[in-house]
């Protein structure tokens, strides 16, 4: 087992099977454009790989924002769903808030859809506290 930064188009392309179990609308042929240009803009992958398959992925970025100083954002994580209950999820938050620390993160913070109760029992015993409704509108 090993976590690390998908950073060649191989690597990134590895995530894909599992990516698109939490966004199914991804095309696996725009998937490594889609991350290089999000890259740009300070989006990383990290995958968490067993047997040379990638079985657990989060996106995620560092920012800076007026209410949180600087903070490490995670926009995707997920962990494949035929191999859920193994600590991979648990494996590779840890990595998230260690990652944070060392570099300088004063929070972690995640959205995560209404409906998303396992998820959301994950993030609680994670040590997360629900601090915020989150309002959005299609334009």
């Amino acid at each position: 087992m090993s976590i690390q930064l998908a950073e060649s188009d191989f690597q990134i392309l590895k995530c894909f099977p599992v990516m698109c179990q939490l966004r199914p609308h991804l095309e696996p042929a725009k998937f490594v454009e889609q991350v290089r240009y999000q890259m740009k803009e300070g989006y990383q992958l990290v995958f968490l790989e067993v047997e040379e398959q990638a079985v657990a992925v989060a996106g995620f970025r560092i920012s800076n924002c007026l209410a949180l100083g600087k903070f490490l954002y995670i926009d995707d994580l997920v962990v494949d769903e035929l191999k859920r209950s193994h600590s991979y999820g648990k494996q590779l938050f840890q990595w998230l808030i260690e990652y944070a620390r060392n570099h300088d993160c004063k929070h972690l913070s995640l959205d995560s859809g209404v409906q998303r109760f396992a998820a959301h029992r994950f993030y609680l015993m994670q040590g997360m506290n629900i601090t915020s409704h989150h309002f959005s509108m299609e334009l």
